[in-house]
């Protein structure tokens, strides 16, 4: 089964991008225990920097700073990723989120969102 082509993901990836935090989790979740190696390193990635915005919502600062350095990693290190993804538009907000929670400054009420793209052209 690929993953990336079953519909759960698709739902995932709109309620992730319609910062849907937590039911983009459940069903990234879901997707991810019906998931083999490689491609599910990187739908846990996924799950957790979900997460990790959920505990930046709640305010839960700590658990929003771990979830996105483990989550990153996961999703640095996947052997496998959805055809198309730009990493970029998901890792570069979620390094200047860790940046921010780990300053001594507030975080901006404006911080970076992380969102899942995909350039189908090719």
């Amino acid at each position: 089964m690929d993953p990336f082509r079953d519909p759960r993901f698709s739902s995932g990836v709109e309620l992730f991008n319609d910062g849907e935090w937590y039911a983009a989790h459940d069903v990234f979740e879901e997707l991810w225990h019906d998931t083999a190696e490689p491609e599910r390193r990187w739908l846990q990635g996924a799950v957790q920097v979900a997460v990790a915005m959920v505990h930046l919502g709640r305010d839960n600062l700590n658990g929003a700073a771990i979830l996105l350095g483990e989550g990153t990693g996961r999703l640095m290190r996947s052997q496998a990723s959805p055809p198309g993804w730009q990493a970029a538009a998901l890792l570069d907000p979620c390094r200047q989120l860790q940046q921010q929670l780990q300053g001594s400054e507030p975080l901006a009420s404006d911080h970076p969102c992380p969102r899942l793209v995909f350039d189908l052209s090719e």
